[in-house]
């Protein structure tokens, strides 16, 4: 038992091995992605918030005005309808050769 268990516990490591590699291996293969720097733009745009963010904190706001929640209107039970009883479809007469 111990030895199927330490062969098995090979097969599987060697695969997995095996695995990897064959993606190393195609991953150098493939063409390099193009690398955009965008750190650049980022900050100039935070930049620009931080200085609207606070010329608009100067002015101050009249604060809105809640309105009010609004109860929806009791449900009433829908009416049971009864279902109507379809009659049953005539078969055609077995015709005789």
């Amino acid at each position: 038992m111990n030895k199927k268990k330490k062969t098995t516990r090979k097969k599987h490591r060697k695969n997995q091995q095996r695995v990897k590699n064959l993606i190393k291996a195609s991953l150098l293969k493939a063409k390099p992605k193009k690398v955009v720097t965008t750190t650049k733009i980022e900050s100039m745009k935070e930049k620009e918030v931080k200085k609207t963010s606070t010329e608009k904190t100067v002015a101050k706001k009249a604060p809105a005005k809640k309105t009010a929640a609004k109860k929806a209107p009791a449900k009433k039970a829908p009416a049971k309808k009864t279902a109507a009883k379809k009659a049953p479809a005539k078969k055609a007469p077995a015709k005789k050769d």
